[in-house]
């Protein structure tokens, strides 16, 4: 896991690229395609993305509000837009804590969080769309950051139960597998 913002700011840009690359196949017609999360489907997912990237862009100033997006017009030009006004605002000095929901983080492990979340939906929409495998070296960073931060008490709320795969798996599939993605 990286213990250092610079290092997570790091992270982070690796899974906006990867990231940036599956939203490059989302084209019309293909919006209500299912995604690897149950009963969503690939426009639900674009949503939830774009108020993800709002809530860790908002965490470089300290708190974090949810916003809802009701709209799939322009969304993957204002995803793109948000992601690199992410990496802008985690770029420049931030707080060393941030407050989301109650939660006392610091910027470090906030931004490592924003990583994991980022590159598995981009992986989520490659799946609906054209199929790429995260980049080991990701993967691998990112594994760690999913065993600090996803807890039993996160499955069937945010994540699904964790699947069973060799030790010796790839580190995308070890990663996948642990947030309960095949």
């Amino acid at each position: 896991m990286t213990t250092t913002l610079p290092a997570s700011v790091e992270l982070l840009g690796r899974a906006l690229d990867y990231t940036r690359a599956r939203l490059g196949g989302v084209r019309g017609g293909v919006l209500d395609r299912a995604t690897p999360c149950a009963g969503w489907r690939l426009d639900d997912l674009l949503v939830h993305m774009e108020d993800s990237l709002d809530a860790f862009t908002e965490a470089a100033g300290g708190r974090v509000e949810v916003h809802l997006t009701h709209t799939t017009e322009g969304r993957i030009a204002a995803i793109e837009e948000k992601a690199c006004a992410l990496l802008g605002v985690w770029s420049r000095p931030a707080p060393g804590d941030v407050l989301v929901g109650g939660l006392d983080l610091t910027s470090a492990v906030l931004v490592a969080t924003a990583a994991l979340e980022i590159t598995v939906h981009g992986w989520d929409v490659g799946r609906a769309t054209e199929p790429v495998p995260i980049p080991s070296d990701l993967a691998l960073a990112l594994l760690a950051v999913a065993h600090l931060t996803v807890s039993e008490a996160d499955r069937g709320i945010r994540f699904a139960p964790a699947l069973m795969v060799p030790d010796e798996a790839p580190a995308d599939v070890r990663l996948l597998a642990f947030l309960g993605r095949a």
